[in-house]
């Protein structure tokens, strides 16, 4: 089976879109939350997601998003952008973002690996140091995790005696690339796709993994898209200008 899985979205369609076009064939879909927030297409984003499959973990932005919890722990920016998406979402889109399940979750016929949004542990978990990933990799039988949260693409990787991170290497900053990474038996492994969204490790262009898992070949990937349309929809929802600007730093 190949598993497409896409993570924090963050209502940025034109990123959508563009992973979709660039994707290699896949049997099924996993998003790993953050469906919403930060960008300006929460509507379009749900609808494109929902068509996409049904294997779904919430998101910190989704739950803000639909009012299942407060807004005090989020800076100010991404307050604003989750009470704005609140008032444009449909109340079927609500109702599904207050359904989403909270991970991890697994996927039928495929008990070795899991999916969560921030860690197995806490779903608001950042996961960014190889300090930061040891208790979750400790904490679980599962070998391999799927998660997001941190917009960060990469992975870390334990044996019997090293707890290691790894992070993809790329070319160009400007064009559609892949990096194929093989998940050896026997180690144990975090992964993150990347945000197609909203990357936050330099490299604007949106973040998504293709994992084979007969094969067990992770390929990690990154796709131009059309920034301008997706910061004009910012700029024209009257949302912070620092959501528009960040995108083209990737940060």
């Amino acid at each position: 089976m190949r598993i497409l899985v896409l993570s924090d979205i963050h209502s940025n369609l034109e990123a959508l879109e563009a992973c979709l076009a660039a994707a290699p064939p896949y049997d099924a879909v996993v998003n790993l939350g953050d469906v919403v927030g930060y960008c300006a297409s929460p509507n379009e984003v749900i609808e494109i997601s929902r068509r996409l499959g049904k294997v779904f973990v919430r998101g910190n932005h989704d739950k803000a998003a639909c009012g299942l919890i407060e807004l005090h722990d989020f800076n100010p920016v991404a307050a604003l952008a989750a009470e704005w998406t609140r008032q444009q979402l449909t109340s079927e889109n609500l109702d599904w973002l207050r359904n989403l399940p909270q991970g991890p979750v697994q996927v039928a016929g495929l008990s070795e690996i899991q999916f969560v949004h921030g860690s197995p542990i806490d779903e608001d978990e950042y996961l960014i140091t190889v300090r930061d990933a040891v208790e979750p990799m400790m904490d679980t039988a599962v070998p391999i995790t799927f998660f997001g949260h941190t917009h960060l693409q990469g992975s870390f990787v334990a044996n019997a005696t090293h707890l290691d991170a790894f992070r993809p290497s790329y070319k160009t900053v400007g064009q559609a690339e892949s990096c194929e990474v093989a998940l050896k038996k026997g180690n144990r492994f975090l992964v993150n796709p990347g945000s197609v969204g909203q990357p936050r490790d330099g490299d604007w262009r949106a973040g998504f993994a293709i994992f084979d898992a007969d094969a067990r070949v992770l390929t990690f990937c990154r796709v131009p898209y059309d920034l301008k349309s997706a910061q004009d929809r910012i700029f024209a929802a009257q949302l912070p200008t620092r959501l528009a600007t960040r995108l083209a730093a990737g940060r």
